[in-house]
């Protein structure tokens, strides 16, 4: 029986695991990434054929348990090690695997050359042996094993380069915001375990159905749920941890933000949904509004990224906050139909992303590339087709699983819609910034770029201060020569007076001695005159040094004014002034990637262009997801009240808000009509600067609080245990002195007693 099959869909990856474990050193590259990537394919082949069977069966016995051993057994409690097998997690199943397998094909062209080759799919294949263990879990202890277990792997695969300290403190944030989510989910499991006596799916989806959760406790369960759902589906507040997680290598990125780990969030709020049906109304509102303000709060933030992963990471918060939104509004359905398509279309946005740095030299800067057009052909054609479809353009699959949610959203709630609206004028907006300033414009990548023009001019000042300085150092030295010169000419006029003297006191009738005095005072005159010469030589020097220092600081002022006046202008800057790195990059050409990544953006575009098939609004028949899902589901909780004309006008509102958004960035980015700088704005580029308040409460008055809370549990938690113990242990050793060993010593304790009880009985039978 094909049902029978459903063990395979996480034992291949644990297979897989396993053999890299053991041998991956000898599979070495790429022997490890194919082990990995087959692996994935059986995966898949096994999701396949566990859905066949299941689609063979009628729709009210699309429910399989698969029970393989017991694995906690506590009196009459116990937690099996079993799966769930129904349409909800095999569709998970189906494009976990899918997508997961040609991820791990796309893995073994993008690592190629790394030396943790074995690795890295090592870990890839327990990543995804956790997901899937999370979504056919049958109770939420397994659920929350393969929880914890993408969670771990994050930390290993978002740190994986771990040798910059930047990628290692992305890992640990991962993991560490994670936790706080992790809280929600355990409290929630125990409160479950404590209403209904049992955490397996069927008996809570069936407590549920039944009436037997009051809604008082449903409604903690809802709000628990989101806690943890808001910690690993990256919403805010906790959102935090996802941008960062670009620090892995690209193939990660797509993993966790396209199949897996941050679709575990909205897997759990279905897979309970009938507890959420039960709550109060507040909070799945509260889950509606925190998925809306979320999408609209990360595409504000998306709109200033120059990072080409940034961008994404951020549409990735926003997009999962549209399925927040849908499953706060009771549109289960529509949250799944969008999870699917988001898996298709941001897989090929991230591995199309990662083609575009693998081809550029790892460079991730959106505003060094342009032109890439036609120089990535396969790339950009089908990074385009992910383009469109995260854009809303029909026909292309985000614009149906969108219109969906943004048409429940109207009917529920018009303001949620109108929220809706915005965010999908943004994704628009900076979808199409992306596209435009990596594909399209001229080639930037050789370019000198700001930075190093500033560095260019900097250096030029550098050499024309230099010079001054040297200049000054002459006129120092030339004064120097002066003293000196001075120096002689004095001692030569002083010669030149002793001479003099010598002359006039000579006798004049001694020829001799005149004759010889007469000599030395020529000779003392032509070493004042040869002084004087010195002096006057070295005057000229110290004047032409001073005019050589007016030069220098003159041509000082005329950089600095060609630099102030240049700004980012190449002008003036000649060859020979080029930084090393820029020759360098005149002499690379982008080069499109090899066939093991571009095979999957092919058949990824593929998916984003054809999955809106499955549930398409013309009519009921063409409903296929909903039909296939409406048994796990057990239909919406809001049925849709809107009319057809209604559900047009709606689609017609959409399509326009998103071609506002194209023509706004064709304006700004391919036309130059509009300053980039009036939309990029700083505070968005720092992402609200929501992170960095984090980070200061954390390190300050949330430092202090953690303080406190270390000194409560040392002294207070610990000093309760520790004290009791020291009491047990202090009264034992005082009993332990009765305990002597002696016979004459018990007699006596006998003896004691026996008057004690004498006297009782004496005192109470008198009184």
């Amino acid at each position: 029986m094909l049902l029978d099959l459903a063990f395979l869909i996480p034992a291949f990856p644990l297979l897989g695991f396993l053999v890299i474990l053991v041998a991956g050193r000898r599979l070495g590259e790429p022997g490890a990434g194919w082990v990995a990537t087959m692996a994935m394919g059986g995966s898949f082949a096994a999701a396949a054929a566990v859905f066949l069977g299941l689609l063979g069966e009628d729709a009210d016995e699309r429910r399989h348990v698969q029970t393989l051993w017991e694995w906690v057994p506590v009196g009459d409690f116990s937690v099996d090690i079993g799966f769930l097998v129904d349409p909800l997690s095999i569709t998970m199943t189906l494009f976990i695997t899918g997508v997961g397998a040609l991820i791990h094909l796309y893995s073994i062209g993008y690592m190629h050359g790394d030396e943790n080759f074995s690795k890295f799919f090592l870990y890839l294949n327990l990543f995804a042996f956790s997901m899937l263990m999370l979504v056919l879990g049958d109770n939420l202890l397994l659920t929350f094993l393969g929880w914890e277990g993408v969670g771990a792997c994050s930390y290993f695969l978002i740190s994986f380069w771990f040798t910059e300290e930047a990628n290692a403190t992305a890992g640990k944030k991962a993991f560490v915001t994670n936790r706080i989510g992790d809280w929600g989910f355990m409290v929630a499991t125990f409160l479950i375990f404590v209403t209904i006596g049992s955490i397996e799916y069927v008996d809570i989806i069936g407590n549920a159905e039944g009436g037997l959760i009051s809604e008082s406790t449903a409604t903690w369960i809802t709000v628990l749920l989101l806690i943890g759902a808001a910690g690993k589906s990256a919403q805010f507040p906790l959102y935090l941890w996802l941008p960062d997680a670009m620090a892995g290598p690209t193939p990660v990125s797509a993993l966790i933000h396209a199949a897996t780990m941050v679709t575990s969030g909205i897997y759990l709020l279905t897979r309970v949904n009938p507890v959420l049906a039960e709550a109060a109304s507040w909070s799945t509102d509260l889950i509606a509004w925190v998925g809306a303000l979320t999408a609209l709060f990360a595409a504000t933030i998306a709109v200033a990224q120059n990072d080409i992963k940034k961008v994404l990471a951020y549409s990735t918060v926003s997009q999962l906050g549209y399925m927040f939104l849908a499953v706060g509004i009771g549109a289960y359905i529509a949250a799944i139909f969008h999870m699917i398509t988001h898996a298709f279309f941001k897989a090929l946005l991230f591995l199309g992303s990662g083609s575009v740095i693998h081809g550029m030299h790892h460079d991730q800067d959106m505003r060094h590339y342009g032109g890439l057009q036609k120089l990535m052909p396969i790339t950009s054609a089908t990074f385009i087709v992910g383009w469109l479809a995260i854009a809303g353009v029909p026909p292309f699959s985000g614009f149906w699983s969108k219109d969906e949610i943004l048409a429940y959203a109207y009917d529920v709630n018009p303001m949620l819609w109108v929220i809706g609206l915005l965010t999908a004028l943004l994704t628009a907006f900076y979808m199409s910034r992306q596209v435009f300033m990596t594909f399209f414009g001229e080639y930037r990548y050789a370019e000198v770029r700001p930075e190093e023009i500033s560095e260019i001019w900097d250096n030029r000042v550098t050499t024309a201060e230099a010079a001054v300085a040297e200049a000054e150092a002459g006129i120092g030295t030339a004064e120097e020569g002066i003293v000196k010169a001075q120096e002689k000419l004095d001692k030569a006029a002083e010669k030149l007076e002793q001479r003099e003297a010598e002359l006039a006191e000579a006798d004049e009738s001694d020829d001799k001695a005149v004759d010889k005095a007469t000599k030395n005072l020529e000779k003392a005159k032509d070493g004042v005159v040869k002084a004087q010469e010195a002096v006057d030589e070295v005057t000229v020097s110290v004047d032409a040094a001073r005019a050589e220092v007016d030069t220098a600081r003159a041509h000082v002022e005329t950089v600095l004014a060609a630099a102030a006046s240049a700004g980012d202008d190449f002008e003036g800057i000649s060859d020979d002034d080029l930084p090393a790195a820029v020759k360098e990059r005149r002499e690379f050409h982008p080069h499109e990637s090899p066939w093991q990544m571009t095979v999957p953006l092919i058949l990824l575009s593929a998916a984003a262009v054809i999955a809106g098939v499955m549930n398409l609004p013309f009519s009921k028949d063409l409903h296929f997801l909903e039909k296939w899902l409406e048994p796990t589901l057990y239909g919406n909780k809001h049925k849709l009240g809107l009319s057809g004309g209604e559900l047009w006008i709606l689609a017609t509102i959409a399509v326009v808000i998103g071609a506002v958004g194209i023509a706004a960035a064709v304006a700004i980015y391919l036309q130059k009509r509009i300053p980039a700088e009036k939309v990029e704005l700083p505070i968005l580029a720092r992402g609200w600067r929501y992170d960095q308040a984090v980070s200061d409460f954390m390190g300050g008055p949330g430092r202090k609080g953690f303080d406190l809370v270390a000194w409560f549990d040392a002294t207070i938690v610990d000093g309760i245990v520790n004290g009791t113990g020291r009491l047990v242990r202090t009264a034992g050793g005082g009993l332990r002195t009765l305990q002597t060993g002696l016979v004459r010593s018990y007699a006596a304790l006998v003896a004691v007693g026996a008057v004690g009880l004498i006297a009782w009985f004496l005192v109470r039978t008198t009184f």
